[in-house]
């Protein structure tokens, strides 16, 4: 099944869905995903396993040359020489759904939200509201979707 993205010549194409359509059938879960234009265009996307399994180098490559091969079909729409990068999430992993954050409670991380920034550590998850647990025994619980969060610390062992 060919990926959606077709676009008007205003719009972007929708990187993240076509990302999405070739990885996710290979067991990846796309995390993040950029393009930035300029004099060395950069494709980017984070991704990780949907087992949970630490992500390998021999992932990341397998990802890559999945996601090459279909943007090879796609000259029309890419500038003629871009860099495809392919990557784990890293030290500062973004968090985006309930699981993301039931995975790393007890973790320190950064939240950016409209009610203010601050750095706490991830408590409970109910539904789609997290609750974060700041100094002296302060809380704040926020809805999954109204906040952006990466970890602020890495944890012992494979999360």
């Amino acid at each position: 099944m060919e990926p959606d993205i077709q676009t008007e010549p205003s719009e972007k194409p929708h990187w993240d869905r076509l990302a999405e359509e070739v990885l996710s059938p290979l067991g990846y879960e796309i995390l993040e995903v950029s393009f930035k234009r300029g004099k060395n265009p950069v494709l980017l996307v984070r991704v990780e396993r949907k087992d949970e399994v630490p992500i390998s180098v021999a992932d990341l490559e397998r990802a890559g040359r999945a996601l090459s091969a279909r943007l090879d079909g796609l000259e029309a729409l890419l500038p003629p020489h871009y860099l495809l990068q392919v990557e784990s999430p890293g030290a500062e992993r973004p968090l985006f759904t309930a699981r993301h954050f039931e995975r790393f409670v007890g973790l320190k991380v950064r939240v950016r939200s409209a009610e203010g920034n601050f750095t706490g550590r991830v408590g409970p998850v109910k539904g789609d509201e997290v609750t974060f647990l700041l100094d002296k025994d302060e809380t704040r619980t926020l809805r999954l979707g109204s906040f952006k969060a990466n970890l602020a610390e890495w944890p012992d062992k494979p999360r």
